[in-house]
């Protein structure tokens, strides 16, 4: 008997690194920080891309707006992306990711704007606030998916920062007023306040769902594997097997 708990414990033990690391594909490199993929690597290339324009940026609303609060958008513009650009240096080399090091050719063109706009005009304040608005939308809306989906602790704590850091410049670029949201094509509607086309639910109908959903649900609540789950409950049969065979040991006579 005490031949075959061996077995099974050694069996169990054995086990355990299949569940430690999950083959995600050839896109994919596990790393201390956890698997990092394709949006991982995605993630700082944007994040680069948006630091050689948005810091650029910042300096002309400094040196070409006579309005307070635009200069204050460009100080934080600044401040942001050098604090970013620091932190994303310091990630690609970690993870081996090339950054670009100039502006695409869209913003190229709007830092092209800003600067073909009269110093210290409504005009000039106005393609400021309005193109790095829209930009930032489209970043947040990013850094939300990579956030929420990434198994890459470094990533997700750099995803953190970085929406936290476009979240601060959305606030003040929105506060210099000059935010033309009737633009639907640059910031869309937002539709949570849209009636839903959805019937409610009576008290008395079931809810049925999916089986893709179920068992997506049933592996979410808690986050535990079912080979985890069933290598456990075997480890607490071999433990208990263990103790009732050595109680029974103890309890025999002596000659």
């Amino acid at each position: 008997m005490r031949i075959l708990l061996v077995a099974l414990l050694a069996l169990l033990l054995g086990a355990q690194p299949a569940f430690a690391q999950q083959d995600l594909g050839p896109d994919y490199v596990q790393t201390q920080f956890g698997p990092m993929g394709p949006a991982g690597r995605d993630l700082l290339q944007k994040v680069a891309l948006a630091g050689l324009w948005e810091g650029p940026a910042g300096r002309m609303g400094l040196e070409k707006s006579a309005d307070p609060k635009v200069q204050e958008a460009g100080r934080h513009l600044i401040d942001g992306h050098a604090d970013l650009d620091r932190r994303t240096a310091v990630l690609a080399r970690t993870f081996g990711v090339q950054l670009p090091t100039r502006p695409s050719e869209a913003q190229q063109g709007w830092l092209d704007e800003m600067a073909a706009a009269p110093a210290r005009s409504p005009e000039f304040d106005r393609v400021f606030a309005n193109r790095l608005r829209a930009a930032h939308g489209g970043v947040y809306k990013f850094l939300a998916s990579v956030r929420t989906g990434t198994r890459n602790t470094a990533i997700r704590d750099y995803a953190k920062v970085c929406m936290d850091t476009v979240l601060d410049h959305m606030t003040v670029l929105e506060a210099t007023g000059m935010v033309d949201f009737s633009d639907t094509e640059a910031i869309p509607l937002a539709l949570v306040a849209q009636p839903s086309s959805i019937a409610p639910t009576t008290p008395g109908q079931a809810v049925q769902q999916s089986p893709q959903y179920s068992q997506r649900q049933s592996q979410d609540d808690g986050d535990i594997p079912d080979g985890a789950l069933g290598l456990g409950v075997l480890a607490l049969v071999v433990a208990g097997l263990w103790f009732w065979t050595s109680g029974r040991s103890s309890r025999r006579p002596h000659p």
